[in-house]
């Protein structure tokens, strides 16, 4: 009956909520599979900073398949192009196969370039075109894209950078009529973990002293061991750039915790913020008490499918 109503099941929320083990669950109740929405789990090596938990991929002994995980070097740079294209790959793989998908992750653009099908295209720069846009402001840069309606969606007209960008691409795509930007329409079930401000907190910093003993520091130390650019590491931002800069004599093992610990924390009200904007734009997110069981939280997830 699931499979008549919606196309997949996204599982969503802050970090620290325990979206994997839930996701996951559903998966295997469903002899479903995992998509990762994760913009840093992708990089093979980035393990205990990036939360990846691949223990929680085993249910009842049997592992549950998943996907967009560990399928880039560290050090290499991804994007939501990139990843809507991986995605889609995944994805038609799956329905082919009769497969049913869960989304998983807590990277809202990815989340939101998935369910809305974000039209992107692997445009180049064009420093010509910018360098002739650059005087003009951005209500006249506005107007201009408004004229241009093949790809561009309204978060393009947020400032003068981006609206400047998203003519680069209309006008690319003007020039190469063949390029395709088709993505599938999903209907999705979309499920949020929830806890309370406060008890977002608590989990965030009683996970950060929990993987710091399990070696995170060690992991990026590892990391730039082997060859990685400590630059690279610091572009990851939040574990891998503070601990970069802790290892590289930047800043103190205390400054690395107490700034890391805010760090996550302003991380997650942004994560919550994209949420609650996706909402209002339109999206149903049927928010589980963070408090409930595993099994229970997972019996509210299959009961809205009916």
């Amino acid at each position: 009956m699931y499979k008549d109503r919606y196309d997949m099941i996204t599982v969503l929320g802050a970090t620290a909520t325990g979206k994997t083990s839930l996701g996951t669950l559903v998966a295997h109740k469903l002899n479903g599979e995992v998509i990762s929405a994760d913009s840093r789990q992708v990089y093979r090596g980035m393990d205990i900073g990036t939360g990846k938990d691949l223990e929680d991929y085993t249910v009842d002994g049997v592992e549950v398949p998943y996907h967009l995980i560990d399928i880039l070097d560290a050090g290499e740079q991804y994007n939501v192009f990139e990843y809507q294209k991986d995605f889609k790959s995944v994805y038609e793989n799956m329905r082919s196969n009769n497969i049913f998908p869960v989304l998983c992750g807590g990277s809202g653009m990815y989340i939101e370039a998935v369910l809305k099908g974000y039209q992107l295209a692997q445009v180049p720069v064009n420093q010509e075109l910018r360098d002739s846009l650059q005087e003009m402001s951005l209500q006249e840069l506005t107007d201009r894209l408004s004229a241009l309606k093949r790809v561009h969606n309204n978060s393009d007209i947020e400032n003068k950078k981006r609206v400047i960008r998203a003519i680069e691409i209309e006008e690319y795509t003007v020039e190469h009529p063949d390029l395709d930007l088709s993505f599938p329409k999903i209907n999705s079930l979309i499920v949020g973990i929830d806890f309370s401000r406060e008890e977002r907190r608590e989990r965030i910093t009683q996970r950060l002293h929990q993987r710091l003993e399990e070696g995170m520091i060690e992991e990026v130390k590892g990391l730039i061991d082997s060859g990685v650019a400590p630059e690279s590491l610091i572009y990851y931002g939040l574990e891998y750039k503070f601990i970069t800069e802790y290892l590289i004599g930047k800043i103190t093992r205390q400054r690395l915790v107490d700034g890391l610990n805010v760090a996550i924390h302003q991380f997650a009200k942004r994560q919550m913020t994209w949420y609650r904007r996706m909402e209002k734009n339109g999206f149903e997110i049927h928010w589980i008490d963070g408090h409930l069981p595993l099994e229970q939280k997972c019996d509210r997830v299959l009961s809205f499918l009916k």
